[in-house]
């Protein structure tokens, strides 16, 4: 087959870590500190090539992506068409797939995603425009697929191809198994893929069964090649892509044989690479203090050692002599991490009083503090630290809890029926002339993808509310410390949200200002498949960055625990809190209160457990983990990071 061999392009971005042409990776790669940094500058790469062929009088021939991963790159290319003149009118595009079978209307596929994101905003020629047809009688297919290719080759061939990648190792829709000569066709989708498409279409039933994609050997001879990838969730199929063997079970490794591809990362979808995770193995190191404490529990770990029993020997053969050069001997660098993570440990999670807290990770003082817990969705709050949260209300602090978002597209229409029928029947013989029967009948022939009215959002919304109420009163909180902010930025009614917006972050500005708090918790697990809990962490930074001058700021300390996605890593984790087999069997009980979640979760990502498994899972394995090193044995543990903002 024919694959690109142009020069590389030349890089012009200035990312956080810089290629290594180590032994572990085959693909070229760049990391930036997040996605929003990384994108503007795609974006400009993809301007310049633009420019550059009008220039020379040419078209220019993208080959576009669809997902969540470029929409940033998408967002920087509308405001380059709007402010600075960027002309599309020489752009020639192909995307690289659309569901199957799939209406151009239905706000699932992929030609409303791109007119969403893209076309309606730039001057591109509705003719220049090419989308693969979801809606094309199966039998006339292959030959659409044929003619498909032809159209690349007429246009002259991709001069970029923007890429995804999915947990499977897709890219486009070429799933495991897709051969490297493969060309545009139709194929059946991964369960995987369909698993994680299932909170677009409202449930995984309704996630069609195929799909019309560009094929392997069509994107490879693309000129130029740039793949996306953003978010811890895509770290381990990015660390097999970049490092591992070529083969067809992760097409995505068939990019190890094109010229001129670059993987562009965010940290997190960069940490599981040798030379993040583990750079010691790489070559020689700056040893920071916290570089220190990741090599020194990867090393107990990798030994299968506690922290006092390694030896200078374990250090050598691991990669690490010149840590025992700089500190001298390994029994003066396992008594200081010992204490490290000692320390780290606390049944006082808002301070214990009168006690000496120069060990401790929180202060003594103020003994009775007044703590705000910001809770991305209506139950994020017991799922990640249920039992600190009960245990700050138990020792006695003013504990407020704070939902950011309404979380109602999260409540499926089956459990939004059952409480729409019950309050109907009560209310048909209590108060008849609310039309209940209205809103039954709008779920009720709710076609799959439209859009919920805002009754039914609010129906919805009230759902998880009450839920949300059971739960904290579980754990002891008064109603009057229950705050729901219905954050303006997630009231879309759909999985794509508005972005945040100065009315968002004046809404939390209102409720820290009103509390004042000594302590902030909030979600920092950036994990979240649909961007949630990312946007609510941003609205509390910008809030936090506003107030900051404020008195009682100097006293306000910022707590932040993982979503269900993801745990803090041991050496990332500030305050460390034992719970009791009566306290994790509490926050079950929590957690189990938000019924409309259990069962068929919507938006789970990839994780198939239910949300109470897996925290108790997570929160017994940090336990595990704290005993491995050699520290106390508890049930479980659940992990914090201060954040100084």
């Amino acid at each position: 087959m024919e694959i690109a061999t142009q020069p590389k392009s030349p890089i012009s971005y200035q990312p956080a870590g810089q290629f290594e042409d180590t032994r572990f990776e085959k693909i070229h790669n760049v990391i930036f500190k997040n996605a929003a940094e990384a994108s503007i500058l795609v974006a400009q790469e993809i301007a310049d090539l633009i420019r550059t062929q009008q220039e020379k009088n040419k078209k220019c021939v993208l080959g576009l992506a669809t997902g969540s991963s470029p929409i940033k790159v998408y967002q920087e290319l509308v405001r380059m068409h709007k402010e600075e003149g960027l002309s599309f009118k020489n752009v020639i595009t192909f995307n690289l797939d659309e569901y199957y079978p799939m209406p151009k209307e239905s706000v699932q596929s992929y030609h409303y995603f791109m007119h969403q994101h893209l076309f309606n905003h730039v001057d591109i020629l509705p003719e220049n425009v090419n989308i693969p047809e979801g809606n094309i009688p199966l039998e006339y297919v292959n030959q659409y697929c044929i003619d498909y290719e032809m159209k690349i080759k007429n246009a002259g061939g991709l001069d970029f191809q923007l890429l995804g990648i999915g947990r499977t190792g897709h890219v486009g829709f070429n799933e495991p198994g897709s051969h490297i000569n493969s060309s545009t066709r139709i194929i059946t989708l991964d369960y995987i893929t369909k698993v994680d498409a299932s909170g677009d279409f409202n449930g995984i039933n309704n996630v069609p069964k195929k799909a019309i994609t560009m094929g392997v050997a069509t994107i490879l001879r693309s000129k130029r090649i740039v793949l996306l990838a953003w978010g811890q969730n895509k770290a381990a199929i990015v660390k097999r892509t970049i490092q591992g063997d070529c083969n067809a079970e992760v097409p995505a490794t068939f990019l190890q044989n094109h010229s001129n591809t670059t993987f562009v990362l965010d940290q997190g979808a960069a940490s599981e690479l040798t030379r993040v995770e583990t750079p010691w193995l790489v070559g020689e190191c700056q040893w920071t203090e916290k570089l220190k404490q990741k090599a020194i529990v990867w090393l107990c770990q990798h030994t299968q050692k506690a922290i006092l029993k390694l030896t200078d020997r374990d250090y050598n053969n691991n990669g690490m002599s010149d840590l025992l050069a700089t500190d001298s001997t390994s029994y003066d660098l396992n008594i200081n991490m010992f204490n490290i993570l000692q320390h780290t440990i606390t049944g006082w999670p808002g301070g214990k009083p009168n006690t000496d807290d120069t060990y401790r990770p929180e202060r003594a003082e103020p003994a009775q503090k007044k703590v705000l817990l910001f809770s991305p969705h209506p139950d994020d709050d017991v799922i990640s630290m249920g039992g600190t949260f009960a245990k700050l209300i138990k020792q006695g602090h003013e504990v407020h809890v704070v939902y950011q978002t309404s979380g109602n597209i999260a409540v499926t229409d089956d459990e939004a029926l059952k409480f729409a029928e019950v309050a109907a029947d009560y209310l048909q013989k209590n108060q008849p002339e609310i039309n209940f029967g209205a809103l039954i009948e709008k779920i009720k022939t709710k076609k799959t993808g439209q859009k919920d009215s805002h009754e039914v959002r609010k129906l919805k919304g009230l759902i998880r509310r009450r839920e949300s109420y059971a739960a904290t009163r579980y754990l002891g909180l008064k109603d009057e410390n229950v705050h729901f902010l219905d954050l303006p930025f997630y009231e879309t009614g759909m999985i794509q949200k508005k972005p945040l917006g100065t009315e968002d972050i004046d809404i939390v500005k209102k409720i820290i200002l009103q509390i004042q708090p000594n302590q902030i918790f909030a979600a920092g697990d950036l994990a979240d498949p649909h961007g949630t809990h990312e946007v609510c962490l941003n609205s509390i930074f910008a809030a936090l960055k506003d107030l900051k001058s404020l008195p009682f700021m100097n006293d306000c300390w910022l707590w932040l625990y993982r979503g269900a996605w993801h745990e803090w890593d041991l050496h990332d984790i500030d305050m460390a809190v034992p719970l009791s087999p009566d306290e994790v069997m509490l926050k079950r009980q929590a957690i189990l209160f938000h019924q409309s979640q259990k069962d068929r979760v919507m938006f789970q990502g990839n994780d198939s457990r239910e949300f109470w498994v897996r925290a108790e899972d997570r929160n017994k394995n940090t336990a595990k983990q704290y005993d491995q090193l050699g520290l106390a044995e508890y049930e479980a543990i659940e992990a914090f990071k201060r954040f100084d903002y």
